[in-house]
C-alpha cells in the first residue's frame, strides 16, 4: 500500500463528504427550481455533478495507490432553506469547510512524506480557490439583487460562459 492508514481513512471520510455535498447541491437546485430560478438551479445541479466527480477522483486515487475504499453513510441534506441568499450562504460555508478539509489532507500527506498524495491533492487545493471565489461572487450578486429582484441573478447567469 502506497498510502498511510490514517490518510486512507481521511480520504474515505472525504469521499462521504463529497457525496453529501453532491446531495446538498442537488437539494439546493430543487429548492431553486420551485421559484422557478432555472439558471441558478442549473448552476447548483452542475455543482452537484462536480461534487460527485470529486468523490470519484478520491475513489480512483485510493484504488491506484492500493488503499481501501470504505464509503461511509451519507447524511440527508436539508430540503428547505430560508431564502435564495441563505442557499448561497450555506454553499459558501460548505466550500469553506471543504477548503479546510483539503488543507488538512495536504498537511497529512506532507507529514507522511507522501509525494504522490501531495501531487494528487494539489488539484483540489486549486479547485477550492475557484469554488470559494465563485460562491463569494454569487453571494455578492444575490445580495446586490435582493430577494425581490432575483430575476437579475438569472439574467447575470445567462451571460456567464
Amino acid at each position: 500500500m502506497l498510502i498511510s492508514k490514517k490518510l486512507n481513512a481521511a480520504i474515505n471520510d472525504e469521499i462521504g463528504l463529497e457525496l453529501f455535498a453532491s446531495n446538498l447541491y442537488l437539494s439546493m437546485a430543487a429548492y431553486l427550481e420551485a421559484y422557478p430560478l432555472k439558471k441558478l438551479a442549473a448552476m447548483f445541479a452542475k455543482q452537484a455533478d462536480e461534487e460527485r466527480m470529486h468523490a470519484l477522483k478520491f475513489f480512483k486515487y485510493l484504488n491506484e495507490v492500493g488503499g481501501t475504499v470504505k464509503i461511509p453513510a451519507i447524511d440527508a441534506p436539508p430540503a428547505t432553506f430560508k431564502s435564495v441568499e441563505d442557499v448561497v450562504k450555506v454553499a459558501l460555508k460548505w466550500e469553506g469547510e471543504v477548503t479546510d478539509r483539503v488543507n488538512d489532507l495536504m498537511t497529512m500527506a506532507i507529514a507522511d512524506k507522501d509525494y504522490a498524495a501531495q501531487d494528487f491533492l494539489r488539484w483540489f487545493v486549486t479547485e477550492q480557490v475557484e469554488e470559494m471565489g465563485n460562491m463569494e461572487n454569487l453571494l455578492k450578486i444575490v445580495q446586490a439583487a435582493g430577494e425581490r429582484s432575483l430575476i437579475m441573478v438569472e439574467a447575470y447567469l445567462s451571460h456567464q460562459g
